[in-house]
């Protein structure tokens, strides 16, 4: 296929040879009337006169015709010259035949004419049109030629604008098919320059949506439960100052700190789009254990008797980053739900991996819930939203999540996920 910028060099040669043999034939004909070497015999002064003058003319009124074409072509808020066009056509092919009745030498200019009826014109007015030129032109030869030896119509006088127009028709047709190609060319090359926009532009937008549905989650599971314990053992400390227990209050301002600390580095972290703090000073493992002693602490500096404690089960594999951390998010959510929700005694987190898969569950033998009635949409104030993140991080890794509770009989989250082919062929 020809490429667009192909189809509109060879247009532009076109074109451009056109208008170089208007300039030269009429030219030619230009001399050979000011030198008397016309078909016609010696011109006289008056001949000569009116033929430069209708010469000149002609040069200007097509010279201006293309000239003001260029200049739309280029930029498009310049005059538009094309509702004229015809006018102009007119113009020329008036001048054209005055032209002939001065010389015959100026015959030869109809071939580029006939260019410009068949670009011009619809091809149901240009074909008659040039039909109607080739009979003038014929005409008006035979006209010159009354005063030669053999005054009637020449065969040669007949074929050469005949063949002529034929030869015109058909470059002419040939270069409107070519121009039509190549302007559905440009249009088909505009619309995927504009489908090319359109999808960075949609790109970019995904990419700004699942960022920001990254940071929702990452907020969620630290910082959002971070700050709600800050508060709560806040209000543990106030409430030991006002009993009069200040080693109570100093340690739960510790606590304070030490999780003011961690939400700190929490968010540097998944800003910078790192792994969680906690993974980085040791595996998930320790990292689940410690999480564990850590909610029994917070669970007594609110006065709750909560026990929770942490089991491995099978040969510890090494996980991929966004596999511990995925863990390690459903096991914070989910000790955050038992200790705000749950009202229970003992809470056991545990971590198994069996050969093709890692599970982790987490039991509580509190209260207990209906869950159909936990769809994990979320609520005006923002809360409501940590079974949907959690379910959206497994899908990720093609895990699943599945919550077994009924009213007073306790809850169990359990979550399957498939572990990567080189780690469950280990």
């Amino acid at each position: 296929m020809q490429s667009p910028a192909g189809a509109a060099t060879i247009l532009r040669v076109l074109r451009v040879s056109l208008h170089v043999g208007f300039a030269v034939l009429l030219s030619v004909a230009v001399v050979r009337l000011m030198s008397g070497m016309g078909t016609t015999g010696t011109p006289s002064a008056v001949a000569v006169v009116a033929g430069l003058g209708l010469s000149a003319l002609l040069a200007l009124v097509y010279l201006s015709g293309t000239l003001l074409e260029k200049r739309h072509a280029s930029d498009a808020t310049r005059f538009n010259p094309t509702p004229y066009a015809r006018w102009w056509l007119g113009a020329v092919m008036l001048l054209w035949l005055l032209l002939l009745l001065v010389s015959s030498d100026f015959a030869w200019v109809a071939f580029p004419l006939f260019f410009l009826q068949l670009h011009l014109l619809p091809r149901g007015l240009a074909l008659p049109a040039i039909a109607v030129s080739t009979a003038l032109l014929v005409g008006t030869l035979w006209f010159h030629s009354r005063g030669s030896s053999d005054g009637g119509p020449q065969l040669a006088m007949v074929l050469g604008p005949a063949f002529g127009a034929i030869f015109a028709v058909v470059t002419g047709l040939a270069y409107r098919a070519l121009f039509v190609e190549a302007e559905n060319q440009r249009a088909v090359a505009d619309e995927l320059r504009r489908t090319r926009a359109e999808l960075a532009q949609t790109q970019h937008d995904a990419g700004m949506l699942a960022e920001r549905e990254r940071l929702a989650r990452e907020i969620h599971d630290t910082l959002a439960q971070g700050f709600s314990s800050i508060i709560l053992m806040g209000r543990s400390a106030e409430k030991a100052l006002d009993g009069g227990d200040a080693t109570a209050a100093k340690e739960r301002l510790r606590t304070v700190q030490d999780t003011a600390s961690a939400n700190l580095a929490e968010a540097r972290s998944f800003v910078r789009g790192l792994r969680s703090p906690d993974l980085e000073e040791s595996g998930l493992v320790d990292t689940l254990r410690r999480l564990c002693g850590k909610t029994e602490t917070e669970a007594a500096a609110r006065g709750s008797a909560l026990r929770c404690r942490f089991e491995l089960v099978g040969t510890p594999a090494e996980l991929p980053n966004t596999y511990q951390t995925t863990l390690l998010r459903a096991a914070q959510a989910s000790l955050a739900n038992v200790w705000a929700h749950a009202r229970a005694g003992t809470a056991v987190v545990t971590l198994s991996f069996l050969g093709a898969e890692v599970t982790l569950d987490v039991f509580d033998d509190g209260i207990g819930f209906e869950p159909s009635t936990a769809a994990g949409t979320a609520r005006g104030d923002g809360t409501g939203v940590g079974l949907q993140s959690l379910r959206e991080r497994l899908a990720a890794l093609n895990g699943s999540l599945e919550i077994e509770s009924a009213p007073g009989e306790g809850t169990v989250v359990a979550i399957r996920v498939p572990l990567p082919a080189d780690e469950g062929a280990e």
